[in-house]
């Protein structure tokens, strides 16, 4: 037994020679060449490694440094870039033989670069794609293969090729691939930490690489994203003041050519323009899409998006080609609960009077959405109906206005809105409402148009005609009619001020072109109108 162990001992010690010895007998810097071809071939990218060191223990040799080149067509610089490689080798081919049979490679703080044309193609593309051979017949590297494939604590740098290119950078990069393949499917696995602090997860399969286009590699995956700042992102020009925080849970499966994903977002603190403030509740869509991989766009099939109980569907077309994605689509709502959707008025840069808020009423809408995601053009009808104001008084807000109207003050501290209708349009610039109706129980019928900047800016024109009841109404009415604009004309007045301090004044001057155009009826009617209507504008007592 003591002899045995003696013997162990002995082998155990030669071993450790050999492996100590190993590194100065073999020259492992002899393969540099070849490593350089076989990656060169295989990737099909210029590729350049520094001295290379061998570890017996480990099994494997090291690189101090790495550099793959881009594709021409996007820069000259370096594709990947490293400090440092491992690769695993087996060692009795390289013990016995003298070749080097490469096993696994692990990256060690990788600077990549992604790029992406003005025509949507990446530079990845071609990375690994098939080349010519000295014959001129096209060779892809279908016998490579590696056991396993790892990047840590990389970098990568996405953006858009030319000189005056958009970047975004992503920390934190780790990615573990097993069997990579030309001719088979592998397990993958991705994490890296997005611009502004956020995280992206991706657990899956790809495969089998795609020999002429890498980008169309097949793959199937769960993708989760947390935190993500979409100001900070550089999908959208930070001066249209787009941003939000995005949470994601999705699935996404590509055979190659079409990729249909699915999933939740769900954006929290949602701006839209520049002047906007965070909304103060989440907005959710539950999505499906089928996009074309080699168009670069697709259909939202489904987008459900929810504010609170409020509903609406998304659907229609998106185009990534560009420099910036293009919308093609429509919104449709039906019975939206007006009170959940109160939350999201900031974020379009609306912000009710100090204690108003929107207590009741439902919404319909239809609209048309296009252009550019930074600059969106919305159109289509809206209508409200049973709404209600709470800690707002329209009557009583109509300040100088009222004592002309004689609408002023009284109907508690609420408005009711039986209906609202109006065409609307929103792009940048702000919002504009066309054909605007609205009817308000204790007031009338207030028509008009007008619009509101993208600053939260009111600028209306606008028309009362108050309830026939009303016997002030009656007087206005009159005071139409003997205008020439008929009983039915009203009394114009403007809205100026902002959202959250709306300021209600007299149109004189539309008075006074409406008397103008009344100038066939007879002057002693004009006048008495005229001066009853003014006598009430400023407080004075009509003549009878």
């Amino acid at each position: 037994m003591k002899k045995l162990l003696i013997i162990a001992g002995i082998v155990v010690v030669l071993l450790l020679i050999i492996a100590l010895a190993l590194p100065a007998i073999i020259d492992v810097n002899r393969f540099k060449p070849m490593l350089e071809t076989d990656l060169t071939q295989a990737l099909g990218r210029k590729v350049e490694i520094g001295n290379i060191g061998l570890s017996i223990l480990s099994g494997g040799v090291t690189v101090d440094k790495v550099v793959i080149a881009d594709d021409p067509a996007f820069s000259q610089t370096a594709f990947l870039q490293a400090k440092e490689l491992t690769a695993g080798v087996s060692l009795m081919p390289l013990i016995f033989s003298k070749k080097m049979e490469v096993r696994s490679f692990t990256v060690t703080e990788p600077q990549v670069s992604l790029l992406r044309s003005p025509s949507g193609a990446w530079n990845y593309s071609t990375l690994g794609s098939a080349s010519k051979t000295k014959g001129g017949s096209a060779s892809t590297p279908e016998n490579f293969s590696v056991e396993k494939l790892t990047i840590s604590n990389g970098t990568i740098v996405v953006g858009t090729a030319g000189s005056h290119g958009k970047t975004q950078t992503y920390q934190n990069v780790d990615l573990e691939v097993d069997d990579l393949s030309y001719s088979s499917q592998f397990p993958i696995q991705f994490s890296a930490k997005t611009p502004g602090g956020g995280t992206i997860t991706m657990d899956g399969k790809a495969g089998p690489i795609d020999a002429t286009d890498t980008s169309l590699t097949p793959l199937h995956a769960k993708v989760e994203v947390k935190d993500l700042n979409l100001a900070a992102t550089g999908f959208v020009d930070p001066s249209t003041g787009i941003g939000g925080v995005l949470d994601y849970t999705g699935n996404l499966a590509s055979d190659g050519h079409e990729a249909n994903s699915d999933g939740e977002v769900t954006i929290n603190k949602l701006k839209l323009v520049a002047a906007g403030k965070p909304a103060t509740v989440p907005v959710k869509v539950n999505y499906v899409t089928a996009y074309d991989l080699k168009k670069q766009a697709g259909d939202l099939k489904t987008g459900d998006v929810h504010i609170g109980k409020a509903l609406a569907h998304l659907t229609g077309a998106y185009d990534i080609r560009g420099a910036t994605t293009v919308l093609q689509m429509k919104m449709a709502g039906q019975g939206m609960y007006v009170p959940d959707l109160e939350g999201v008025l900031p974020a379009a840069g609306v912000t009710l009077p100090p204690g108003a808020s929107l207590q009741s009423g439902n919404l319909d809408l239809n609209l048309a959405i296009s252009g550019p995601v930074d600059k969106l053009v919305i159109t289509g009808p809206v209508h409200l109906s049973d709404g209600k104001i709470g800690g707002f008084n329209l009557k009583s807000k109509l300040g100088a206005l009222s004592s002309f109207t004689g609408v002023g003050g009284g109907g508690g501290s609420d408005t009711e809105i039986q209906t609202l209708s109006t065409n609307v349009r929103i792009d940048p610039s702000g919002t504009q409402t066309n054909d605007l109706d609205v009817v308000v129980p204790s007031i009338g019928t207030v028509t008009g148009n007008g619009t509101v900047s993208s600053t939260g800016q009111l600028n209306y024109k606008m028309v009362a005609k108050l309830s026939g009841g009303n016997p002030v109404g009656a007087m206005t009415a009159g005071f139409g009619m003997a205008a020439g604009g008929g009983k039915n004309n009203g009394i114009p007045f403007t809205i100026t001020g902002t959202t959250s301090n709306p300021v209600f004044l007299p149109d004189m001057k539309a008075m006074a072109g409406s008397m103008a155009k009344g100038a066939t009826s007879a002057p002693e009617d004009v006048g008495k109108a005229a001066g009853g209507a003014l006598g009430g504008l400023f407080g004075k007592k009509k003549t009878q």
